[in-house]
Parts: structure tokens; C-alpha cells; sequence
């Protein structure tokens, strides 16, 4: 449940919005991983540059959409800025995504147990 600094109540989260940002930031960090952990070592120690370009788009594209929907995610669930900003910049880090994922993750719990769901 978010705050709305405007009108001084409880914002209405985007929870389908919410749901599809956690599993894009998971899947951004998966692509972030096998770039590193098996394109990148195909390219040098294999000598298949291919995967590095292949996995790379992919991985590129992925990077993308993730800030886009973080950007947007802003105004959407609404998103605190602070946590639109680290999600921005965690995107650009390995690992990071999987972090960013925990407070987002805590946004729809909370959420849920206001409303009286489980995920």
C-alpha cells in the first residue's frame, strides 16, 4: 500500500503492474548473469564470439524494457522515486535486479494483506 503524498491518503497500488516489474527485474538479472556466467566465457575461452552477440541483444533489449517499465512504474503502481531511481540504476549492476525485487515484492504483500489476499 502506497502513500499518496497529493491528497494525503493511501495510494491504490497497480498490483498486475507491480507483479509483471518483479518478474521483468528477475528475468533482466537472469539475462545479466548468463551474459556473464556462460556467454562472456563461450566468448573467451571458446572462441564463440556468437553467444556474446546473441546473448547480448537479448540481455540489451531485456535492460531496456526493464528501465521503461520502471519509468512508467513511477506514475503506474505508483512507485516511490527513490525506488524508481535504484531500480534504474540496479538494472545496470549484476545482482542488483534480485535486490530491487525484495521492496517491491514487500509493496505487493502489504498490499495483499490490506485487501486480504495471499500472492
Amino acid at each position: 500500500m502506497g502513500y499518496d503524498t497529493v491528497s494525503g491518503g493511501l495510494a491504490v497500488i497497480n498490483r498486475n503492474y507491480l507483479r509483471w516489474l518483479i518478474i521483468a527485474g528477475l528475468i533482466e538479472g537472469t539475462s545479466t548473469l548468463v551474459l556473464f556466467g556462460v556467454a562472456m566465457p563461450l566468448k573467451y575461452y571458446a572462441g564463440m564470439p556468437m553467444a556474446v552477440t546473441i546473448v547480448g541483444m537479448i540481455h540489451g533489449l531485456l535492460f531496456m524494457g526493464l528501465v521503461a517499465m520502471f519509468v512508467i512504474g513511477r506514475t503506474t503502481v505508483p512507485l516511490p522515486q527513490r525506488l524508481m531511481w535504484w531500480g534504474i540504476v540496479g538494472a545496470v549492476l549484476p545482482l542488483v535486479p534480485f535486490i530491487v525485487d525484495i521492496p517491491l515484492y514487500r509493496m505487493l504483500r502489504a498490499e495483499d494483506a490490506h485487501i486480504g489476499k495471499d500472492v
